[in-house]
C-alpha cells in the first residue's frame, strides 16, 4: 500500500515504452476510411428537399465556438452528434447516453448555460424531444438564456422506426404532426428559423450563434435516413428484408422507392 502519487513517481522510471505499434496504425487507417465515407454522407446537394440531417450536424461543428457545450437527444440526434461534432479537448457533449431518456437534450442544454454563463450552449433536438418538453421554450425565455436550439424536423420517431424496420415490422405509431416549430419559437419569445433546402442551413445557424439570446433553428430533414451501424448483423438483414418485402405486399412500395433515393442516389 502507498500513497498514489508517491507510488507512480518510483513506477514510471521501470516501466519499458512498448513500441509495438501495429494495432494503432490499423485502427487510425480504419477510422480515416470510416471518416472518408461519413464526410460524403454530410452531403449539401444544392436545392434538394429534405435535407440531409448529416449536413446539418456538419455545418453546426463547423460554425460553433471551440468550447462550446452540446446536448444531445436520444436517437439520431445521438448519432449525428457523435459522427460528426469534433471533440477537441474544450468542447463537452452531454446526453442520456446511458439510460436512452427522451426529451434530455433541452433540460441538459439549461443546466450547462446556467453553471456555465459564458460558454457557448448548443442542443441537438429532434423533433419528438422537442415536443415532448415544449414548454421548455418558455423556459429559456423566462430565464433569458442564449441556447441555440437545432431541430432535426423529419415528422417522425426516426430512430423507432429504424428499430422496426430491423425488426421487419411495418412501422405504426411514429407520425408527428409538426406544426412551424420556428414560428412556435416566435410566439414563445425566441429567434425562431427555419431551414427547408440546404442552402438555407449555414446562413440560419450562423445567424442563430450570433444572435444575443435564445434561438432556434428548424431543419426540415429527411425521414427515409438511414443511420447505418459500424456492423449489421445477420439479423437485422433479415429484418431489414421482411420489412421491404411487408412494404411493397402492403401498397407502401413508394416508402422503397424514397428509401433507396435518399440513401443510394447521392
Amino acid at each position: 500500500m502507498g500513497d498514489i502519487k508517491a507510488t507512480l513517481r518510483a513506477l514510471l522510471p521501470k516501466l519499458e515504452q512498448n513500441r509495438f505499434d501495429e494495432h494503432l496504425k490499423a485502427s487510425l487507417e480504419h477510422y480515416r476510411k470510416a471518416r472518408k465515407g461519413l464526410d460524403e454522407l454530410a452531403t449539401e446537394e444544392h436545392g434538394r428537399k429534405p435535407i440531409h440531417p448529416q449536413y446539418v450536424a456538419r455545418v453546426l461543428d463547423e460554425l460553433a465556438a471551440k468550447d462550446a457545450i452540446f446536448s444531445c437527444d436520444v436517437g439520431t440526434p445521438t448519432i449525428w452528434a457523435a459522427r460528426y461534432l469534433t471533440m477537441n479537448g474544450s468542447r463537452r457533449l452531454l446526453g442520456s447516453f446511458n439510460h436512452g431518456s427522451m426529451a434530455n437534450a433541452l433540460p441538459q442544454a439549461i443546466g450547462a448555460q446556467v453553471s456555465h454563463p459564458g460558454r457557448q450552449v448548443v442542443s441537438l433536438s429532434g423533433d419528438g424531444g422537442l415536443g415532448m418538453l415544449l414548454g421548455d421554450l418558455l423556459s429559456l425565455r423566462q430565464l433569458q438564456l442564449p441556447i441555440k436550439l437545432i431541430v432535426f424536423n423529419n415528422s417522425a420517431l426516426a430512430f423507432v422506426e429504424l428499430e422496426m424496420k430491423a425488426a421487419g415490422i411495418l412501422e405504426f405509431g411514429t407520425d408527428l404532426h409538426n406544426p412551424n416549430l420556428a414560428k412556435l419559437a416566435e410566439a414563445a419569445g425566441l429567434l425562431g428559423l427555419r431551414a427547408e433546402t440546404p442552402d438555407q442551413v449555414r446562413p440560419m445557424i450562423k445567424q442563430a450563434l450570433e444572435h444575443d439570446g435564445p434561438a432556434l433553428v428548424e431543419a426540415v430533414v429527411s425521414r427515409q435516413e438511414l443511420s447505418m451501424p459500424p456492423t449489421i448483423t445477420l439479423e437485422q438483414m433479415k429484418g431489414f428484408s421482411l420489412f421491404t418485402i411487408k412494404a411493397v405486399l402492403s401498397g407502401r412500395g413508394d416508402e422503397i422507392v424514397d428509401l433507396a433515393k435518399i440513401n443510394l442516389f447521392r
